[in-house]
């Protein structure tokens, strides 16, 4: 498995999907329930695979994360070969950027000396997905990107 398998939750929203993707390998509902009963590995097998397509999927279309913790927030652009970053650090350390008045103090000081802001550039060493999927393992999520947008023209002015 390149990736993990999804949750409970995430194969429930995924039902009609999965269903399709045993139906290519004709594979109905009930040749399914006997899979899960009599050959539990080749059913395990078969959600992992799925897993994978799913995250190969997702992964291909990631263009923006965000990764949020009390003091920093990770912005990141994701290209072919390399992601952007930008980084926001509060230098005061009551600051938390996980509430919504952290996000306000944000906002109002964002120009200030008690924010530093670096940005930088990897070149992904692994293949692009992978290194995105360790992005989204260590706390980033999927984003629109505008944030990351906002912050790099005001930067870029």
């Amino acid at each position: 498995m390149k990736y993990s398998r999804l949750t409970k939750e995430q194969f429930e929203e995924l039902h009609q999907e999965f269903i399709n993707f045993l139906a290519t390998q004709a594979i109905d509902k009930a040749e399914w329930d006997k899979i899960k009963i009599e050959k539990p590995e080749v059913a395990e097998q078969e959600l992992d695979v799925f897993s994978d397509l799913v995250w190969e999927g997702v992964l291909g279309r990631a263009a923006y994360l965000e990764n949020f913790s009390k003091n920093h927030i990770f912005l990141f652009q994701c290209f072919d070969t390399y992601v952007q970053s930008i980084v926001l650090k509060s230098l005061v350390p009551e600051t938390d950027f996980l509430t919504k008045e952290g996000l306000q103090w944000l906002s109002d000081n964002m120009f200030t000396d008690t924010i530093e802001i670096k940005t930088g550039k990897k070149v992904f060493i692994e293949d692009r997905n992978t290194s995105i999927f360790e992005l989204i393992q260590q706390g980033s999520f999927l984003s629109d990107g505008l944030l990351f947008k906002q912050i790099i023209s005001i930067i870029e002015s």
